[in-house]
């Protein structure tokens, strides 16, 4: 019910305004002094066309931040089904809000996010909705730097009626005599009358616009929190920094290096178990036949012989292939050491333009208290 205050505004300004004419005699027809009805009346115009200024304001302003209610709440509620990122959603999506101001904001953010996206569909530069929708763009539809002078203006304006009101009654007192002046005390106590009326009225406008005025931008900066949070967890698009690919690249050379391992184990295992079975049956089937068949086996023997040898060759063969394989394992692993040295480079200069950026966010802080320093 907050951003429904400024209609409080209207209630006490014709409540005021009632009042003036009443204690005036317009109603009962009986006006004593015209010059006072005027000013208060005057006055109370000038109030009236400042209020409907900030109210037209205050309704726009409504408009704008109740869509960004409803865009928060339409973000959760596509979200929950599924829980994943809804950027694909909005990545096009025309009109997600139903306000004009925030539509065409939206739809600069997304040409931004378009024109830093690759072929593949990922996003490389993280670009914050803020930059499009924020306080900013609060305080400009909310006329921010209008309604801030509102509450001085009121404050002024019964200053000022003070003045005109003793200038009025001061204007008609003359006398130099006793007589004379009680004749003329009448005139003094009607401007009198004038110069507290607008005072009272003008010091009590500009104490209700204030407290209105601040509960309006309260709930207006309310939503534009709910907003900007239900963007950053359910549609904020994930950005592919250098350092995610150099981490997946990372993770392929060690799976890389990994199956090179293991296939230099299978290799040496196979080969030295080739090389052992048939020594050993050689040495078993010469056994046998020399037993058996004499000296026509012997060449066999000597036949099977150079076969081990052969082997053996075949088995140096595997070993000198193993050392390459083990040469290029070493290779994989020096160029998994220059990637994490990079990485860690690209690290430091991270946390450089951390630091640099959050200089920036206390400075921005800094010139923001000083801004609402300015603006009490």
């Amino acid at each position: 019910m907050r951003n429904k205050w400024y209609i409080l505004l209207i209630v006490v300004y014709i409540l005021t305004f009632g009042f003036i004419l009443d204690i005036n005699g317009v109603f009962a027809g009986e006006v004593v002094l015209t010059a006072n009805l005027v000013i208060n009346v005057s006055f109370l115009a000038i109030i009236g066309i400042l209020f409907l200024f900030s109210i037209i304001s205050f309704i726009r302003l409504n408009s704008l931040t109740g869509a960004m209610a409803r865009a928060a709440g339409e973000m959760e509620r596509q979200f929950e089904p599924d829980r994943k990122n809804l950027w694909p959603d909005y990545r096009k999506k025309p009109e997600p809000f139903s306000n004009t101001t925030l539509n065409r904001r939206f739809a600069m953010y997304q040409k931004h996010v378009s024109v830093h996206t690759d072929k593949k569909g990922n996003v490389t530069d993280a670009c914050p909705v803020e930059t499009y929708i924020n306080e900013a763009l609060v305080n400009q539809v909310g006329r921010t730097w209008f309604n801030t002078n509102i509450s001085g203006a009121m404050t002024g304006l019964g200053i000022l009626g003070t003045f005109l009101g003793l200038s009025l009654g001061l204007s008609s007192f003359s006398g130099n005599d006793i007589f004379t002046i009680s004749e003329n005390i009448a005139p003094l106590l009607d401007g009198m009358k004038v110069a507290f009326h607008t005072s009272v009225y003008g010091i009590f406008f500009s104490l209700i616009f204030s407290f209105v005025y601040r509960s309006l931008m309260s709930d207006a900066y309310d939503k534009l929190d709910r907003f900007l949070d239900a963007f950053h967890e359910y549609v904020q698009p994930k950005v592919h920094t250098r350092q995610e690919a150099l981490g997946s690249m990372l993770l392929y050379q060690a799976n890389m290096a990994g199956s090179l391992r293991k296939i230099q184990e299978l290799l040496q295992g196979n080969a030295q178990a080739q090389l052992e079975g048939v020594e050993q049956i050689v040495r078993q089937f010469m056994t046998c036949m020399s037993e058996t068949m004499g000296t026509e086996l012997g060449k066999l023997g000597r036949s099977l012989e150079q076969s081990c040898e052969a082997q053996g060759n075949c088995g140096e063969e595997l070993r000198q292939l193993t050392e390459r394989m083990q040469k290029m394992l070493e290779s994989c692993n020096t160029l998994n050491e220059v990637l994490a040295h990079t990485v860690d480079r690209q690290k430091k200069v991270e946390d450089t333009l951390s630091d640099t950026c959050e200089r920036i966010g206390n400075e921005l802080y800094a010139l923001g208290q000083m801004r609402d320093m300015y603006e009490k």
